[in-house]
């Protein structure tokens, strides 16, 4: 599990073709490698991705062909950078929300314009996860978890303040930009609960009896 706060800014060293697949090699001098080891799970532009080989400065790692399929990985160039986020160890502060680092889709930059010292953007999203999304909730975009000021059925719209601007790949970001995008885990269980033939007592009712529905 991870938390959505970027803890180091990477860059691509090296892109090997693996067997129809990839190995990303990448410089991460920020963080402390020799308190990580093979078979760690490091948050990579909010992919959950396993440690094969610790280097001085970095890491590498595998990425597999449905990883390349489903997120905007794919995109990924030698120098370019990357948010990272070692796993959450148990007992450590939740500063952002929980991530599971699996994404549920790509979405695309649409306008980026200042709004006093913070940037707005707009992010275009498949239809069918705008339901996951709310005002004022939570969403993890390149594994930077953010805040949500408006949706739409097509469209998100994010505040990013000047901090977040300076210590992600956010900072870089511009319209056509590709960007993982993993709905709150809390919104898909819900969903999962109130459908229909799972044999529960859950309802709508009874969220706004106990104060969790409007």
């Amino acid at each position: 599990m991870f938390t959505g706060i970027v803890r180091s800014l990477g860059t691509i060293a090296r892109i090997e073709p693996r067997g129809g697949d990839l190995r990303l090699v990448i410089d991460a001098p920020g963080i402390d490698w020799a308190k990580h080891r093979t078979g760690d799970s490091l948050c990579v532009n909010g992919v959950c991705l396993t440690v094969v080989a610790v280097e001085r400065n970095g890491f590498a790692t595998d990425i597999s062909r449905e990883t390349l399929r489903v997120t905007a990985m794919a995109g990924l160039a030698p120098r370019d950078r990357v948010n990272i986020e070692p796993a959450l160890a148990l007992g450590e502060r939740l500063d952002g929300h929980l991530v599971s680092g699996h994404v549920d889709c790509v979405g695309e930059v649409r306008t980026i314009t200042r709004d006093a010292r913070s940037l707005r953007l707009t992010i275009e999203i498949p239809p069918e996860y705008a339901r996951y999304m709310a005002r004022k909730g939570s969403v993890c975009v390149d594994g930077v978890s953010l805040t949500i000021n408006a949706v739409s059925d097509g469209t998100v719209e994010l505040n990013i303040i000047p901090h977040t601007v300076e210590s992600t790949i956010i900072g870089g970001y511009a319209a056509g930009t590709k960007v993982n995008i993993e709905v709150d885990l809390v919104a898909r269980y819900i969903e999962r609960l109130l459908s229909k033939g799972e044999g529960n007592d859950i309802s709508m009712e009874l969220l706004r009896e106990h104060g969790h529905a409007k």
